[in-house]
């Protein structure tokens, strides 16, 4: 879908901030943003939309994993300020359930499962938060049961979710219509590695609405991978997708920005045909 001249503002902070500007053409046409740094501790994107002359602040954080806690009331204290916008998504890494069998079997040392009960949705909602993405290695720790409960608790409290096969997530806002795909290589969530049919669903999305944000879980995790490859990575034995030809796959299919998360690292942003990355 051919959209109207988009204007983009966007910052990416994580112990620094990159902020960038970008006017882009109906055509995609690109061009180089100017960029410049500030410092902050927060780690959340912000993008400031215009299409059209509406226009809408999207906020995104990377993980979230959280477990019962005597403390859960101040999860989100240290961030609060920059949880703020029309959008606002998280990667919600874990599930809200009491339900369900662990993935980790007893007595494993090297493995991971993370849930909170279903009541600590609400801190989402509190906090700021519209949108959760579930496309992440943690999504299904406690099963189908753990994955249904999660998306019921979510419904209930009026937030949106994506990252489920073939799950789009269309929020209204000061007239724009904006869609939110999430991708990971994982059974459970819309696949990162089948670019044709990550290509199909944000097709999908953009005859849906005027923009169209792609989330992704991707890459290898740790210090040693904070540079993105030219090709697959993998990780645990995971192929964790090839970060460049699928957000280069998605843009070409209609996405208008793509905010990722996984490695645990700040890695390069990047314009694509005036799309940022």
């Amino acid at each position: 879908m051919r959209r109207p001249s988009l204007f983009l503002v966007a910052l990416l902070t994580a112990g620094g901030i990159l902020a960038a500007t970008k006017l882009a053409s109906p055509d995609r046409a690109a061009s180089r943003p100017s960029v410049g740094r500030a410092a902050t501790h927060a780690r959340v994107h912000h993008a400031k939309v215009t299409v059209a002359a509406k226009s809408f602040t999207f906020a995104a954080t990377g993980d979230i994993a959280m477990v019962d806690s005597s403390e859960s009331s101040s999860y989100f204290s240290g961030v609060s300020n920059y949880l703020s916008g029309d959008v606002v998504m998280g990667n919600l890494e874990g599930t809200l359930t009491d339900r369900g069998s662990s993935k980790c079997g007893s007595g494993s040392s090297s493995c991971f499962a993370f849930r909170a009960s279903p009541s600590y949705g609400q801190l989402l909602r509190s906090a700021g938060f519209t949108v959760m993405n579930l496309a992440n290695n943690h999504a299904y720790d406690f099963g189908s049961l753990g994955e249904a409960d999660t998306v019921a608790t979510l419904d209930r409290l009026g937030l949106r979710h994506t990252g489920r096969p073939g799950e789009i997530a269309v929020l209204h806002v000061h007239g724009l219509r904006v869609a939110l795909v999430g991708f990971a290589p994982y059974p459970w969530a819309q696949s990162l590695t089948n670019l044709t049919a990550a290509k199909q669903l944000v097709g999908r999305a953009d005859a849906l609405a005027d923009v169209v944000i792609v989330t992704m879980h991707a890459g290898a995790e740790g210090v040693d991978h904070t540079h993105v490859m030219p090709a697959a990575e993998y990780f645990l034995g995971e192929n964790r997708g090839d970060s460049i030809d699928f957000t280069h796959a998605v843009i070409d299919a209609g996405a208008d920005l793509v905010a990722g998360s996984g490695p645990h690292v700040l890695r390069a942003m990047e314009w694509y045909h005036g799309r940022l990355i």
